[in-house]
């Protein structure tokens, strides 16, 4: 089955000096529970056409062309939704790892509230006891102990920042998860753990799975299928 399906898809930026065509009339399906590798230089348009598909592009960028349909929609375009609409796409349904977990994390915030921000924006009121179970639970499932969870992010290695921001992405069960470079920033020993959390996280909820990146090395060892 089909869980991302993006057809003829045209992304433009203006600018002062003309039009900026980053991705044009690009095609990709992504089955269930597959691993895709999209490759190439800086400023190739991996993480615009990404961050497309999470209707998170920053202005002035805009789609200029194409469909993005996801399957667990009823194959809807995610680019006729309304913003309220999108807002419980994402993380539920698509989820999104960052580039660079040491500027993605809320420095004030400790890691048990931040994934509960997300529970609690998909499902409203749940009991104390019950985030604090989820919340460790979904630790636990990327390889961090429960007091992790109590603690901020400038307490923990860059690991342990990217695991919990793979947790965050999985902690709602979505069907497509898209890293963006996750281990960039990483020792070649903790880029393998993290790669390593990231397919069992993967592979334990049946997600597809985007990995952006342009180390060809990793990719593989790590995906599927290269775009």
């Amino acid at each position: 089955m089909t869980i991302l399906d993006i057809r003829n898809l045209s992304i433009d930026f203006p600018t002062s000096k003309g039009v900026v065509h980053a991705v044009s009339d690009f095609t990709l399906s992504v089955p269930q529970g597959r691993r895709i590798g999209f490759i190439g230089e800086s400023g190739s348009g991996k993480t615009t056409t990404a961050l497309a598909a999470m209707r998170m592009l920053a202005a002035p960028g805009f789609v200029s062309g194409g469909e993005i349909h996801l399957n667990s929609l009823g194959q809807t375009d995610v680019l006729n939704l309304s913003d309220e609409e999108m807002r419980r796409v994402r993380l539920k349904k698509i989820s999104y790892i960052p580039q660079g977990a040491m500027n993605s994390l809320n420095p004030v915030m400790r890691i048990e509230n931040q994934i509960w921000d997300g529970i609690l924006a998909h499902e409203g009121a749940v009991e104390q006891a019950e985030l604090r179970r989820r919340s460790r639970a979904v630790l636990a499932s990327v390889g961090l102990p429960d007091h992790v969870g109590r603690l901020y992010p400038h307490e923990l290695s860059g690991g342990m920042k990217q695991r919990v921001c793979i947790a965050i992405g999985v902690c709602l069960e979505p069907d497509l998860m898209i890293a963006d470079e996750p281990t960039s920033a990483l020792d070649v020993i903790t880029q393998r753990q993290v790669m390593q959390t990231l397919r069992e996280a993967q592979t334990r909820i049946g997600a597809g799975l985007i990995l952006i990146g342009h180390d060809m090395g990793l990719m593989a060892q790590s995906v599927d299928d290269l775009a």
